[in-house]
């Protein structure tokens, strides 16, 4: 059952698969395609409050971080109440980093690097289940096309 479940998730077509949306981040590699329904967090006072509060999220949800040029980016989960995977993302859209199952309410750091553009935050352990991982590459609206690996048509 399970199996059928990720061959599903995998395999995902309709209109988000077909076109960039603001709402949809499509993430390429080995394991396939996979779609992520997301909130946007573009201004300063998104990305403070992030996901703070939330206390569940669909399996295919998240939110996209994107800031303005590329620096070097890090987390922590204060008052954030789910453990989360945080895919930490450069400005051509290729994975740099990711670290899986970030601890609720956590104020440690979660360093993502140097050089990002980007920040997905999904519920902890999708990563892992559906086989993301470094080198892989995102593709959303706010990737410049100009050096976008997976630029949007």
């Amino acid at each position: 059952m399970k199996a059928a479940l990720l061959a599903c998730a995998l395999t995902y077509s309709g209109a988000a698969a077909a076109a960039c949306a603001p709402d949809v981040v499509s993430i390429k590699g080995s394991f396939g395609q996979i779609n992520f329904d997301v909130a946007v967090a573009e201004t300063p006072q998104d990305r403070a409050r992030g996901l703070m509060h939330v206390r569940s999220m669909p399996a295919r949800s998240g939110m996209l971080f994107v800031y303005p040029r590329p620096q070097r980016l890090a987390f922590w989960m204060r008052n954030t109440l789910i453990p989360l995977d945080m895919i930490f993302v450069g400005p051509t859209g290729e994975i740099a980093k990711i670290h899986t199952n970030a601890i609720p309410l956590d104020e440690t750091p979660i360093e993502g690097g140097e050089g990002l553009t980007h920040v997905l935050e999904i519920n902890g352990g999708l990563s892992a289940r559906f086989g993301i991982a470094p080198g892989d590459v995102l593709r959303h609206p706010s990737f410049d096309p100009a050096v976008a690996i997976w630029p949007c048509e």
